[in-house]
Order: C-alpha cells, then sequence, then structure tokens
C-alpha cells in the first residue's frame, strides 16, 4: 500500500501559485499550507476549542445579472478555507503566504465578502 493511501495524504498536482495540491481524508487542498491548517483546526475541534468545522464554505458575493440585449454574467463567488465557532462566534479564515495575501482578486473578494455579507476574513499566514 502506497504511503499517501496509508496515511489519507496523497496529490501531486500543481495550484495557481505552483503550491502542491493535497487531499487528506477524501478533502481536496490546493496547498500543504492549507493542509496542515487543516490538521491543525481538527485538533482543536477534537479538544473543544472550536466547533463546527467546514471546509471550503461558500458565499455568493455578486448575483447573477442579465442585461438589455440577453446577455447574462455568472455570480461571482467567494470561498474561504475554513468555517468554524470560537468563544460562541463564527470565524471565517483564508491560509495564506505573503505572495498570494497580496494578490488583486484575492483582496477585493475579502472587501466583497466583508460589505455584502458583513464577515471579515481572518488571514492565516503560513
Amino acid at each position: 500500500m502506497a504511503f499517501a493511501t496509508m496515511t489519507g495524504f496523497a496529490g501531486k498536482k500543481r495550484g495557481k501559485v505552483n503550491h502542491q495540491r493535497v487531499t487528506i481524508n477524501g478533502i481536496d487542498f490546493d496547498s500543504i499550507a492549507e493542509a496542515d491548517r487543516y490538521r491543525i483546526l481538527r485538533v482543536m475541534e477534537k479538544t473543544g476549542k472550536i466547533t463546527d468545522l467546514v471546509c471550503h464554505p461558500r458565499w455568493e458575493i455578486i448575483p447573477a445579472q442579465k442585461i438589455e440585449n440577453g446577455r447574462s454574467f455568472q455570480a461571482a463567488h467567494y470561498t474561504a478555507d475554513f468555517q468554524y465557532v470560537r468563544d460562541g462566534k463564527t470565524v471565517v479564515e483564508d491560509v495564506k503566504s505573503e505572495y498570494t495575501r497580496q494578490e488583486e482578486s484575492y483582496i477585493l473578494r475579502r472587501k466583497l465578502m466583508l460589505l455584502v455579507h458583513g464577515i471579515y476574513v481572518e488571514e492565516v499566514i503560513m
């Protein structure tokens, strides 16, 4: 049996910023750092420090639109890395590197989350 199969740790694809994609227990992560954060959060959940851990929650930040000539535009969404409850409050977080936290599309989507849904996205720099 392969190491990846035994540990639940598999994946060799590269993401948009050349991060190695990883699968743990059937959940796909875009980077090793994100997978490592998942492991930390699972321990925190098992010890009762957090509850209701969700991977890759998704919100609509711009609704689908149609213009006069019948042309339509798809809705825009934001997918965070994790959502959980800590001290009775819902936390939404994204794992970022110093490079990825400066991407313009990420910054815009994070700001839209705050504007549209009133949700502040916590960044975890790894």
